[in-house]
């Protein structure tokens, strides 16, 4: 009988820090490593008949890149992702707002 936990734990073994860094670019003697925010998640199982099965998936959002110079670090975001993620959590921040408004005037 398969093991799909296991199976699983061997094939995720290169998520982490691997997965959220990219390996260091070297433009134009500048070094940039790209950072992303990931996340995945896995789920299976089988019957007493060892039929079984399983499945994934994953997101990752392109935040930024830290880029080194002479100067020393920095950490440049990619503006387009955090639009794309502010958006929603600032229209759910205003809903909530104006109905804790709306709540205290009456």
């Amino acid at each position: 009988m398969p093991n799909i936990a296991l199976d699983l734990g061997k094939q995720v073994a290169s998520f982490g820090v691997k997965s959220a860094y990219g390996e260091p670019q070297d433009v134009d003697g500048v070094s940039i490593t790209p950072v992303a925010l990931t996340w995945a998640g896995f789920g299976g199982g089988s019957d007493q008949d060892d039929n079984g099965g399983g499945g994934g998936g994953g997101v990752s959002i392109p935040v930024g890149v830290y880029v080194r110079r002479e100067e020393g670090l920095r950490f440049e975001p990619n503006l387009v992702a955090l639009l794309a993620v502010a958006m929603p959590f600032v229209w759910v921040a205003g809903r909530a707002l104006s109905r804790v408004i709306r709540a205290l005037k009456k």
